[in-house]
């Protein structure tokens, strides 16, 4: 059974930065094929995709909205993914959650299409001040 458990939300000043984790079981970085997502949703809007990382070709993708300030990153140790944040914004103010996958095929059609995912962590809240 996969799961996925996000920590490192907080509240932060506009301009600042955090380091959100997602320590995942169920599956192991260094064996398994798999794709990682990163999302976020604000209440009264759709969860929208930030950035996602397949280890079927290393590749990791990025939203616009996030790109040069957004990383994502992996301790194999620890089989945790981490996500940070550089340079936020108020508009980052949202619940962020990870999401995982290990369908390739149905994954590849919409890398940021939450149906794509099958397992989701609780999510953790950012909140950045103007």
């Amino acid at each position: 059974e996969v799961e996925l458990v996000e920590s490192g939300g907080a509240l932060v000043q506009a301009g600042g930065s955090l380091r959100l984790s997602c320590a995942a079981s169920g599956f192991t970085f260094t064996s398994d094929d798999y794709v990682i997502g990163w999302f976020r949703q604000v209440p009264g809007k759709e969860r929208e995709g930030v950035s996602c990382f397949s280890s079927f070709d290393n590749s990791t993708y990025y939203a616009d909205s996030v790109k040069g300030r957004f990383t994502m990153s992996k301790d194999n140790a620890k089989n945790t993914m981490y996500l940070q944040m550089n340079s936020l914004k108020p508009e980052d103010t949202a619940v962020y959650y990870c999401a995982s996958t290990r369908d390739l095929g149905l994954w590849i059609l919409s890398p940021f299409g939450i149906r794509q995912y099958d397992d989701w962590g609780q999510g953790t809240q950012v909140t950045v001040s103007s």
